[in-house]
């Protein structure tokens, strides 16, 4: 099985990098092939625009989105979103790994969501959720927080969990078809002692462990292939020709 990792944190030490370190190692150890994206280290740009593109669909007015539909029929990305869009389209499991920084993922993390998922590589008009390119493969992601789970409740300061990552779940991973896991959520974790630390790491390869060697899923994920093909056959190219 093909796996990404997106990961996002800029200490190596981090209680983060160990949650990611733990996923690669567990996942290697039963045989799949893992890929990391470690955005920090390799210097990730987060921010959009014309550099992201080696071809120029309207030189007068830059409309992203048209930019990216063009781009993603003429092979028109550039190198590092390439590299990246190449990782993704490879992943039947991709497994994203960052820290909650003001309520969400950190910057550099969006704004791989937003460059590396172009319009036309990730998705297109009419094909989002059960129509979505990547139907069928799954989704997860494994968080580390300065709050409580206390805090992270319904009845917290934070607001549930649920709450919280209902728009990366649902706009983002869901959007483009995957089947989302549980996510894995790490509290207050710079207050946490070894023990602690230990059995969080243990529990996080149970849970990757418990994913990858699902059977039902294997199976669905091969019946699915079929429905991806189908799922990419763009039927609604004039969706993006309207000046905006």
């Amino acid at each position: 099985m093909n796996v990404l990792i997106v990961y996002a944190h800029p200490e190596p030490t981090s209680f983060t990098a160990a949650l990611k370190d733990t996923a690669v190692e567990t996942l290697e150890a039963l045989g799949h092939s893992v890929e990391l994206s470690d955005l920090y280290a390799d210097g990730f740009n987060p921010v959009a625009g014309r550099h992201d593109f080696t071809t120029i669909a309207d030189p007068s007015r830059f409309h992203y989105q048209t930019e990216q539909l063009y781009a993603s029929k003429n092979k028109g990305f550039s190198t590092e979103l390439t590299r990246e869009q190449e990782r993704l389209l490879k992943a039947n499991l991709m497994v994203f790994v960052f820290p909650i920084w003001w309520g969400g993922m950190p910057a550099i993390m969006k704004g791989w969501f937003e460059r590396v998922l172009a319009y036309g590589i990730a998705y297109s008009d009419g094909k989002r959720y059960e129509q979505g390119y990547f139907f069928g493969k799954r989704g997860i992601l494994c968080l580390t927080t300065g709050g409580s789970g206390k805090r992270f409740s319904s009845e917290g300061t934070y607001g549930s969990i649920e709450d919280v990552l209902y728009p990366t779940q649902r706009c983002m991973l869901e959007y483009i078809g995957l089947e989302v896991m549980e996510p894995f959520v790490a509290y207050a974790t710079p207050r946490l002692d070894d023990d602690a630390r230990k059995a969080y790491l243990q529990n996080w390869a149970v849970q990757l462990r418990s994913i990858v060697t699902d059977a039902s899923w294997q199976d669905r994920l091969e019946q699915a292939k079929d429905i991806q093909k189908r799922n990419r056959v763009i039927s609604e190219e004039q969706g993006w020709s309207i000046p905006r």
